[in-house]
């Protein structure tokens, strides 16, 4: 890590202590979310520390290093998209500690990627409970953008979503079942689709 960037990661981390919020670091605690250290410093407070570094590779893959809930999701606001490839997102997702991360990280940086539909479904598909999590929301994202898959694509994406409305996970279960609903509003068809794939499940959320 080059000194000038040293520096910045010092100061962030300094800025935090004066940020801090004790009683939403110990609800988060409270709820499971569980980090090596959490100052419990709010959204509106990260989003503006991150218009004043602008977008900062180097400086991204030195907070996310760090096992501090504040620097990952500073790390999400200020990576920039076009630099972020496959083989980091892969890393990145192997280190994501808490489905709140994983949410930040989806909305802040995940959505804006080129190749976030082939990510979407790449996660959807995985066992492990984040990365399915992680594929809902991205693409519930992508849904609410108007993007639309393709016939193998909305067959794949119910016949995923469909075995997730039956995990025994509440945060896989609540994705799928999110991004069920976002693809149904893209129009009447895809409606009528999600209608007729819920019923196979006696659901029916329409």
């Amino acid at each position: 890590m080059d000194e000038q960037t040293l520096a910045k990661v010092k100061a962030i981390k300094q800025s935090f202590r004066l940020k801090m919020d004790g009683v939403a670091s110990t609800s988060m605690r409270n709820k499971g979310l569980d980090y090596k250290i959490n100052w419990g410093v709010g959204i509106p407070d990260l989003r503006k520390m991150a218009q004043e570094y602008g977008k900062d590779y180097t400086l991204a893959i030195e907070l996310w290093k760090e096992n501090i809930r504040e620097c990952k999701i500073l790390a999400t606001l200020i990576m920039p998209p076009d630099e972020m490839l496959p083989e980091l997102v892969e890393i990145w997702m192997e280190q994501t500690p808490t489905q709140e991360i994983a949410e930040m990280a989806v909305f802040n940086l995940y959505q804006h990627l080129d190749y976030a539909p082939v990510l979407a479904f790449q996660w959807i598909a995985c066992d492990r409970e984040i990365e399915q999590i992680s594929g809902y929301h991205l693409l519930s994202r992508l849904f609410m953008k108007g993007q639309e898959p393709n016939e193998r694509g909305i067959q794949e994406f119910l016949d995923q979503a469909l075995t997730a409305l039956q995990s025994p996970s509440l945060g896989v279960r609540h994705a799928a079942l999110n991004c069920i609903q976002r693809f149904a509003s893209l129009d009447d068809d895809y409606a009528q689709i999600s209608k007729s794939a819920l019923k196979t499940l006696n659901l029916e959320i329409f």
